[in-house]
């Protein structure tokens, strides 16, 4: 115990610590302790009393994917009567919807569909930001993992590839498909999904042309502290040599309907993962709450675990909510969620550009 609070004293005192240290707070029980030093990380990077969000809209363009990864419950293989790709009519529907309910970003996401060639997502970049206008929308789209298979389905390296998303329209990345950054750990639940070497290839590329991303982690599997703290090393590494990371989010694998199975973690190991998770990442701005998995009310409490963001509104959800969490949190409710905790509400960018709070209408 006085080996933990002399670390988290550490921490406190702006030193780093390493992943033996990572790994000896995977071992701490008391979180207030761990709760108060992940907060004093948090006030290094974000010290005024503001939490930010973003009004936009979750868009899972086809359930169509070959991957059969065994912790998802979302898939359809092709070929699949349940298999569907959103046409361009329903995709701008969708858009137009955010749009005029105030929102800003698109988080476009979906399986690896044989059917769909590069030429297919620069078309529908392209037309979006022609209907919505290029500073209108922002095209939060495609992890790393649809991005190589795009990549690899044209022929071009994942830089031309990248290049090409983005002259059409693409604007950030989300970090998706990382799960856990560890090949034992990939290989046990999505043996033919990218590996850890190529996730992380792909996003030093799209950082070196200048396409920030966020990163995750998706924790509660099959997955050891140990397996952890690799992952976030691994980011962590990354970070420090490009610095195109804008945010770290954080949530617990779902069980329900998928080929894995298993357990469903709870508040406190998700609680404990983030505290250690924003103590260690020192050089990533931003922690995002995860309450699409964790509920709101857990989202609330980790604003005092490191968190300074409660992500977005969604609006949809299909992929975590085809594995039975169903949490929906529009503008007006988050807004009052982060009142109730004791801080002040701000709209803002995917940059984190601060755009005040919701207009009353919203």
């Amino acid at each position: 115990m006085n080996a933990a609070r002399d670390l988290l004293a550490d921490v406190r005192s702006h030193r780093r610590i390493t992943p033996a240290e990572a790994m000896a707070l995977g071992q701490v029980s008391d979180l207030t302790r761990l709760a108060s030093a992940a907060h004093a990380m948090r006030l290094r990077h974000n010290p005024d009393r503001v939490v930010t969000y973003v009004i936009g809209r979750n868009i899972n363009y086809t359930n169509v994917c070959w991957m059969r990864c065994r912790f998802c419950a979302f898939y359809r293989v092709p070929g699949s009567a349940d298999g569907y790709v959103l046409s361009r009519e329903e995709l701008v529907g969708k858009v137009r919807e955010m749009i005029e309910a105030g929102g800003i970003e698109v988080l476009l996401q979906g399986g690896l569909n044989p059917a769909l060639g590069i030429e297919w997502y620069e078309d529908l970049f392209r037309a979006l930001k022609a209907e919505f206008g290029p500073q209108g929308l922002i095209l939060h789209a495609l992890s790393p993992a649809e991005i190589i298979y795009i990549a690899r389905r044209a022929r071009l390296t994942v830089a031309e590839c990248l290049s090409r998303l983005r002259e059409a329209g693409l604007d950030s990345i989300p970090g998706g498909g990382a799960e856990i950054l560890t090949e034992n750990v990939r290989l046990a639940i999505a043996p033919l999904k990218t590996t850890a070497d190529e996730w992380i290839g792909c996003m030093r590329e799209a950082h070196r042309l200048g396409i920030p991303s966020t990163a995750t982690m998706m924790y509660g599997s099959v997955d050891t502290w140990g397996d952890r703290v690799e992952h976030l090393a691994r980011i962590r590494d990354l970070q420090d040599e490009t610095g195109g990371f804008t945010a770290f989010i954080l949530w617990p694998f779902q069980p329900d309907g998928t080929e894995l199975g298993g357990r469903r973690t709870g508040a406190f190991d998700y609680l404990h993962t983030l505290a250690v998770s924003r103590i260690f990442l020192d050089n990533i701005p931003h922690i995002q709450a995860s309450w699409v998995t964790m509920g709101p009310r857990v989202a609330q409490i980790s604003l005092s675990y490191g968190a300074d963001d409660f992500g977005s509104t969604m609006m949809e959800e299909n992929v975590v909510s085809a594995a039975g969490c169903t949490f929906r949190v529009g503008p007006d409710e988050i807004e009052r969620l982060i009142r109730a905790a004791g801080y002040e509400p701000s709209r803002r960018t995917t940059r984190y550009e601060r755009l005040g709070p919701a207009p009353s209408q919203v």
